[in-house]
């Protein structure tokens, strides 16, 4: 009987010491996730905040026009006006009314406030857009880390984060004033209350609100959002409550909101997203700045995107598709409908990139023995063209408004005319007056699409038809001459003639890119009238 006793004893001790383990095994678990412990969430935040800051830092180049047009000089024009001068530039969309004001208004409020206290230099203003894009980026980042550790174990999570943070088209873009840029941060963070399989933070109204924000900054957001919804749709056991208390009522506030904003600055009843469809889709608008083959993003732009990510997913697509079939179906339904569209771009297919980064990782964490080589064969193939293409390629654009921003000041113009510049380059090489901050008279190449106006005319494909004519018939008398001259080095055999007639000098040369293409050159030339 004693020796039962004692061995019921013994067990129960036994029972006890498991059961401490695994409960210390718990917590140790429980202190790993950043979900938990609130230090590493602070350190999360902090790294990714500086990470964001540095990248924002590092990319100084230009990438495309909308960087600038649809958002910055929009702001600026808003908020600073000065007597008898057109203090800012509206590009053709603006005036068609197929942009919607919400994005500028980000960066017009920041802006404002510089203004009535006084502190709005031009330095300022160029920056300040660029951080506070490099902190949603960061908040994007700490979100997207968080959804992976609540789907993955924290390994999976590591590795995941790692292949989204040393994405190059990522470092490249997402801190830049782009509606892509935004509209990807607003998919990672709706992402987290999406309910994906095994997800345990899922919201419908939170995620359902910052859908409808990523539709009103750029409507082609629910490209990549339809799939979901319909997914979503189509899981959801209680889908007459989903669509009464959260579909309708935030559909509605969303339209209410964007109508009444674009409503007050365009001065009439504007919805946006039917003109931006109208524009683009049925009359073909798009076509105007280009076309590609239908395979183009196969072919060429979604291996760019991806970068030396792409063995990585292909690899993950194989181990990762029973249970993210539905991210791969969005990957794969987004490229489809982009690559049906004539006019093509990279940063099109962006918002898709952080449902890549997903498969990446997970192919990353299957690699076990491999992966630790692997890592820094991504960290180095990336941090390549990361460095490059946000450091040197492109940068003249943004160089040449540097030297520009000191006519300003007319002590620093040597010349008695107050100054008048000209760019002689593809309309919107350039950033405007968001970059300059003063109102000096410049003017640029005009290049608006054919809307069916009578008197319409593509100024910069005229002048571009015939330099020199242009110039001669342009500016027939000295006095109507500009002060200077911006232009690409490939332009300046066809006007020589025209600059040596009429004493203008060169006074600065500036690197733009190692791959001259058509009529953008390596260099940038300001020339000088004495």
């Amino acid at each position: 009987m004693e020796n039962i006793r004692s061995r019921l004893k013994f067990g129960n001790k036994v029972d006890d010491v498991k059961l401490r383990k695994r409960k210390s095994l718990l917590y140790s678990k429980e202190e790993e996730n950043p979900l938990n412990n609130g230090v590493l969430r602070t350190r999360l935040v902090v790294f990714c905040v500086v990470f964001r800051l540095i990248n924002c830092i590092l990319v100084q180049t230009s990438f495309v026009p909308d960087e600038y047009w649809q958002s910055l000089e929009v702001s600026h024009r808003i908020v600073f006006k000065y007597p008898f001068v057109t203090y800012g530039h509206l590009t053709w969309e603006w005036k068609a009314g197929i942009r919607g004001f919400l994005y500028p208004l980000f960066f017009a409020f920041p802006y404002k406030i510089l203004h009535l206290i006084n502190y709005d230099s031009v330095y300022i203003l160029i920056w300040l857009p660029r951080v506070i894009q490099a902190l949603l980026a960061a908040s994007a980042d700490v979100t997207f880390f968080f959804l992976i550790q609540t789907l993955e174990n924290h390994d999976v999570a590591r590795w995941t984060f790692f292949c989204h943070l040393c994405s190059w088209f990522s470092w490249f873009c997402c801190t830049r004033t782009l509606t892509n840029s935004t509209e990807t941060m607003l998919t990672c963070l709706a992402l987290f209350y999406f309910p994906l399989p095994g997800s345990k933070t899922y919201s419908s109204k939170k995620y359902l609100a910052l859908v409808a924000l990523a539709v009103i900054v750029r409507p082609t957001a629910l490209i990549v959002w339809f799939p979901l919804l319909l997914y979503h749709f189509c899981q959801e056991e209680h889908k007459l409550r989903l669509i009464t208390h959260s579909c309708i009522p935030i559909g509605i506030l969303a339209v209410v909101v964007s109508v009444l904003t674009d409503s007050l600055f365009y001065e009439k009843l504007t919805l946006v997203q039917f003109n931006f469809l109208k524009f683009n889709i049925f009359h073909g608008v798009a076509d105007f700045y280009g076309s590609h083959p239908w395979h183009w993003y196969l072919t060429q732009g979604f291996a760019v995107v991806l970068g030396p990510h792409l063995p990585f997913f292909f690899y993950g697509c194989i181990v990762a598709f029973r249970r993210y079939k539905i991210l791969l179906a969005v990957v794969v339904w987004t490229i489809g409908v982009y690559s049906l569209l004539p006019h093509k771009e990279f940063r099109f297919i962006y918002p898709v990139l952080p449902f890549c980064m997903i498969v990446c990782g997970i192919s990353l964490a299957h690699l076990k023995a491999w992966r630790r080589a692997a890592a820094v064969t991504l960290l180095v193939s990336n941090l390549v063209p990361g460095l490059y293409f946000g450091l040197i390629h492109q940068r003249g654009t943004l160089d040449v408004m540097n030297h520009l921003q000191m006519l300003c000041d007319n002590s620093s113009y040597s010349g008695h005319l107050q100054p008048d510049v000209l760019f002689l380059m593809p309309c919107h090489s350039t950033p405007f007056y968001s970059h300059v901050h003063c109102p000096l008279k410049m003017r640029f190449l005009e290049c608006s699409p054919d809307l069916g106006e009578e008197s319409y005319f593509d100024e910069a494909e005229i002048f571009y038809d015939k330099p020199l004519l242009w110039l001669r018939t342009s500016f027939p008398y000295k006095s109507s001459l500009p002060t200077h001259l911006v232009l690409f080095d490939v332009l300046e055999k066809e006007i020589s003639a025209f600059l040596r007639a009429n004493n203008f000098l060169k006074t600065t040369e500036i690197f733009h890119t190692h791959f001259p293409e058509g009529r953008v050159g390596g260099s940038i030339f300001i020339y000088e009238r004495h």
